[in-house]
């Protein structure tokens, strides 16, 4: 089975925009205070690596699987984590893990841009 191009590029770019998604959770202030105690930290951070598993398998369902329907819950999260993003941005300015974030969503684009362009048109099924 020759996967076409586009698709492959789909696939190591959103694959790299996953790789960064984990970084930037890294780099996240783990500093507890009133707002958030330890236990809900630990919670949101268990919580962002299981969406991170999970978009990685969807990745792996509509590139090797051929599997139309991941590419637009892929979508759909990009578009989320745009929103998200413009509201970290607005309440914390401009971080080390807000700038991953903004080069994470630039890749997700471009990846999904690629997964629905030139020769990966007639790669998924419906």
């Amino acid at each position: 089975m020759n996967v076409p191009n586009n698709v492959l590029r789909f696939e190591a770019l959103l694959y790299t925009s996953l790789m960064l998604d984990a970084l930037s959770i890294a780099f996240q202030d783990r500093t507890p205070n009133a707002e958030m105690t330890d236990s809900m930290i630990m919670t949101a951070t268990v919580i962002s690596g299981g969406m991170i598993l999970l978009l990685l398998y969807f990745v792996h369902l509509a590139a090797r699987h051929r599997k139309n329907w991941p590419r637009w819950v892929l979508a759909a999260a990009l578009l989320l984590s745009v929103i998200s993003l413009f509201g970290v941005i607005g309440a914390s300015g401009l971080e080390l893990d807000s700038g991953i974030e903004i080069i994470s969503c630039a890749l997700t684009a471009a990846g999904l841009y690629y997964s629905y362009t030139g020769d990966a048109r007639g790669w998924f099924n419906a």
